[in-house]
């Protein structure tokens, strides 16, 4: 069985997208994106990610334009009964739909990309995060309803595939009750 692992793992870092390659999408419109967002689903190939994945699930998203052209991100997730919020600042970069910011939580940097979008329904997002040595992928499926389609799914976890993410660690959420600060 660790032998298929292995050879899965090469197959798939053969297949793996290079984070230069993954670009945001080219029609990226700011002021759609706003407003509540759903987390249905996450991926990653972090460490941290393969102790915290069982016990995650469905969190909410507010997205709010700035006036300069970032973005805040405020995130809430109910975590043993407790509504838990955190916020960061993505300011804008030279690429429309390209992100850049601290975690203000966890202490990575993080270059965030709007990939695949349809603002009335589902947001796909790539994240290349660095944390001293360490640097690791997490890719986000957002929906502006919790339920989203078999489709929609399926492109998230090809999405994961495609930047190197094993099937393990792709995990569709269980819903949640929502937090009532969201």
């Amino acid at each position: 069985m660790a032998s298929l692992h292995t050879l899965l793992g090469v197959v798939l870092c053969s297949l793996m997208v290079s984070s230069s390659e993954i670009l945001p999408q080219a029609d990226f419109d700011l002021q759609a994106m706003a407003g509540k967002w759903y987390r249905t689903g996450i991926c990653s190939n972090g460490q941290w990610f393969v102790s915290r994945k069982a016990n995650m699930k469905t969190g909410t998203a507010i997205i709010t334009p700035t006036e300069d052209g970032g973005l805040e991100l405020s995130f809430f997730s109910l975590i043993n009964d407790t509504c838990q919020k955190m916020e960061n600042l993505a300011n804008k970069t030279e690429v429309p739909g390209k992100f850049t910011y601290k975690s203000r939580h966890w202490g990575y940097v993080s270059d965030m990309l709007m990939v695949d979008v349809k603002y009335d329904e589902y947001a796909l997002t790539y994240s290349f995060n660095t944390r001293g040595n360490e640097t690791f992928v997490i890719n986000r499926l957002f929906g502006r309803s919790l339920d989203l389609s078999d489709e929609v799914q399926e492109k998230f976890r090809q999405f994961c595939l495609q930047t190197g993410i094993l099937p393990e660690f792709t995990v569709l959420l269980p819903k949640s009750v929502e937090c009532p600060l969201a």
